[in-house]
């Protein structure tokens, strides 16, 4: 652990924040890129299931490795990080009714985040007629098309909830904290970093990115609670992974093998307006989803 009195800190923790930083652009820029247009040409669910395997079991290494790398370094920043947003006068007054509030304070917000997460399903179901919906970002692939693709849809949704928000909303801006001195930077370059990490989405993804990720954000320094924005970051991807897939397209009556677990149904071509998975058309029959933007 780095001590902020120290003249040596800032120089130490700057090469820190140029090496995870080249790290994570170049294998942003060269392998998800890459392997994200594989992934798509992928028809097969065996091979979808190994390649999301792959994802958890690798971002839970990358990102969470450099998250605890990256706090064990800079453990000491995060308060300093913390006490200098709060002299922000709206983030002092939201911290405070939070504070004040206590689990009814933790409940309300993910309450609020479940609202988001039921409302926006239930616009997608009343919207399944309209031949357009509003769409952000080139994430189709990564619907599960049938129970067999479930679980891993589930897995990637928790991991990213907390590895991602362990390194972009906590460590990061922490280490970017150490380095400059600066929390407007801090708060700032972390949530620009976690969006461009979307690229393989496309320019559309990288701009719901931001949105999504200045929101989670504001939701940390709000709360100063990682806890809460993790739990909010894994209710939305779950909806995107799972809820909406079960609820509106009912993947889970299809094995994966071709049969299926209930009563065969008519297959769903109905477009899905999500702003984290785009619009898209799921057909339930395990074939591959057919981008319809």
């Amino acid at each position: 652990m780095l001590s902020p009195d120290s003249a040596l800190t800032p120089y130490v923790l700057g090469v820190v924040l140029v090496a995870l930083l080249a790290f994570m652009v170049v294998r942003a820029v060269r392998k998800d890129r890459r392997e994200y247009g594989r992934f798509k040409r992928m028809r097969a669910t065996g091979r979808r299931q190994k390649a999301m395997r792959t994802w958890v079991r690798e971002s839970f290494i990358t990102f969470g490795g450099s998250a605890v790398v990256v706090l064990v370094l800079v453990w000491q920043f995060v308060p300093l990080l913390l006490n200098a947003v709060n002299r922000w006068g709206f983030v002092a007054d939201a911290r405070q009714t939070f504070a004040d509030s206590g689990a009814l304070g933790v409940g309300l917000v993910v309450g609020v985040a479940a609202a988001l997460v039921v409302g926006t399903l239930l616009i997608v179901v009343l919207a399944r007629k309209e031949t357009e919906v509003a769409s952000v970002g080139d994430v189709q692939a990564l619907l599960p098309r049938n129970r067999a693709e479930l679980r891993y849809g589930a897995a990637l949704a928790v991991n990213a909830g907390v590895v991602e928000e362990l390194l972009f909303r906590l460590a990061m801006p922490a280490l970017i904290f150490g380095v400059t001195g600066s929390a407007v930077a801090a708060v700032v370059a972390s949530i620009v970093v976690f969006a461009l990490l979307h690229v393989y989405q496309g320019v559309a993804g990288i701009v719901g990115a931001l949105v999504i990720g200045t929101l989670l954000m504001a939701i940390y320094l709000a709360t100063g609670s990682i806890l809460v924005a993790i739990v909010v970051h894994a209710l939305f991807d779950l909806r995107s992974l799972v809820l909406i897939p079960v609820v509106v397209f009912g993947v889970h009556k299809e094995l994966g093998n071709g049969k299926s677990a209930a009563p065969a149904a008519k297959p769903a071509q109905a477009p899905v307006g999500d702003p984290l998975l785009g619009s898209t058309t799921v057909a339930t029959d395990g074939s591959e989803p057919v981008d319809r933007a």
